[in-house]
C-alpha cells in the first residue's frame, strides 16, 4: 500500500510502498476514506517532539473509513462499516478508565504514535474502539470528529465546563480552536474569539462568536475583555500552546473564573500566584475525548448542530501532504484532510 512515512523530525514526510497491515486477534483493518493533518503531526515534524514508536512510522490521527477485513475475534464490526478511528484509543481496564477517565488512560494508544497512523491506504486497529457513523454523514469529512471535534467538545463540556449564559474566551482558533468556538456557542455561551488571523476571527464569527479580537490591535486584551463583559469572562480556553497565550487567556477571566488549556506546549508557564490565589482562579488542563462522547458529538454532527464543511479548509490526495504541512505552518486555513 501507499503511505507517507515519517523517518523523524526536521524530514519530510515520504511517498512509500510499504506492507499492508495484517489482522491480529480482535484488530480491523480499516481502508481510509480521510485522515485530518493536525498540528501534533507538525509538533513531530518540526519540533522535535517524540513518538511513543520510533520511526520509521506513519503519522495521521483523525481517520474515517471503511471496515475491510477483521481479525479472529474482531465481531465489535462488521466488514463494510462507515467508522471513526479514535485518535486515543484506551485501555478499557485500568482505574482511569473505569472510572470513565480514558481519555488519561495511562496504557492509551494513539494512530500517528504509538502505532502507524492514517496517512496511508489502510490501517489496523482495535475492532472494539472503532465508532459507526451514520450514512447520511460524509465519510471524508468526518475524519476531523476524530480530533478537531471530540477534543474541544470534551475541553468545554468536562473540563471547562461552560453553561449557558457564560462569557467564554477561545483563544486561538485554529482547527481545534475555532471548533472549541462552536461547542461552547452550542451550550449557549457568549463566546469571544481570539486570533491573530482576520479570516480564523470572520470564521468564528460565523460559527456562533459574539465578538471576535486580534490581539495584536489589542494593547491590554484582558482589559478590554473585562470592559466588554461587566468583569471578565467566566471560562478561558486557550487552544495555542504558547506560554504568552496562556497568561493571555489567564489575563480575561473574572474572579472565581476558570482557564482550561487545550493546545500542548512543554513549556514552564509563570503563574502570578497573588492573583491565583486572591481570585480564586481555577486552572485545568484538557486532553482527548473520553469514548463515551463520541456518539455525542457525532449526532451534534448529523444534526447540524456543529458544522463539519465550514471548518474543513482542503482536501489533498496522498502525494501532496507536503502542503497540508506547509499550510499549517504558515496557520493557513483550519483542517486539511488528506485522502489516500
Amino acid at each position: 500500500m501507499r503511505a507517507a512515512v515519517f523517518h523523524g523530525s526536521g524530514q519530510p514526510l515520504t511517498l512509500e510502498d510499504v506492507p499492508r497491515p495484517d489482522t491480529g486477534p480482535g484488530d480491523a483493518l480499516v481502508k481510509v476514506a480521510a485522515c485530518g493533518f493536525c498540528h501534533t503531526d507538525l509538533h513531530y515534524l518540526d519540533h522535535g517532539v517524540a513518538t511513543a514508536k520510533a520511526p520509521p512510522l506513519i503519522l495521521g490521527h483523525e481517520i474515517s473509513g471503511v471496515v475491510e477485513e477483521l481479525g479472529p475475534g474482531g465481531t465489535d464490526r462488521s466488514v463494510g462499516d462507515r467508522v471513526l478511528v479514535p485518535s486515543v484509543l484506551p485501555c478499557g481496564n485500568c482505574d482511569y478508565c473505569r472510572s470513565g477517565r480514558g481519555n488519561i488512560c495511562p496504557h492509551l494508544q494513539m494512530p500517528g504514535n504509538h502505532f502507524d497512523g492514517g496517512f496511508a491506504e489502510y490501517v489496523r486497529a482495535p475492532a472494539r474502539d472503532l465508532v459507526p457513523l451514520p450514512p447520511d454523514l460524509d465519510l471524508k469529512h468526518s475524519a476531523v470528529i476524530a480530533d478537531a471535534l471530540t477534543t474541544p467538545y470534551h475541553a468545554v463540556a468536562h473540563r471547562a465546563r461552560v453553561q449557558s449564559g457564560d462569557w467564554v474566551v477561545v483563544v486561538g482558533c485554529g482547527g481545534v480552536g475555532i471548533n472549541a468556538v462552536q461547542f461552547a456557542a452550542a451550550a449557549g455561551a457568549n463566546v469571544i474569539a481570539v486570533d491573530l488571523r482576520s479570516e480564523k476571527r470572520e470564521a468564528a464569527r460565523e460559527l456562533g462568536a459574539r465578538e471576535a479580537l486580534d490581539p495584536a490591535g489589542q494593547p491590554d486584551l484582558g482589559r478590554e475583555v473585562r470592559k466588554m463583559t461587566g468583569g471578565g469572562a467566566d471560562v478561558a480556553l486557550e487552544v495555542v500552546g504558547k506560554p504568552e497565550t496562556v497568561s493571555l487567556a489567564l489575563s480575561t477571566l473574572r474572579r472565581g473564573g476558570r482557564l482550561c488549556v487545550v493546545g500542548y506546549s512543554d513549556s514552564v508557564v509563570p503563574i502570578p500566584l497573588n492573583r491565583l490565589m486572591f481570585f480564586e482562579y481555577e486552572i485545568v488542563g484538557s486532553l482527548g475525548c473520553r469514548p463515551v462522547d463520541y456518539s455525542r458529538v457525532i449526532e451534534m454532527a448529523r444534526t447540524g448542530k456543529v458544522k463539519l464543511e465550514a471548518v474543513i479548509s482542503a482536501t489533498l490526495p496522498l502525494d501532496q501532504i507536503g502542503q497540508a504541512a506547509v499550510d499549517l505552518r504558515n496557520g493557513k486555513g483550519f483542517r486539511t484532510l488528506i485522502t489516500p
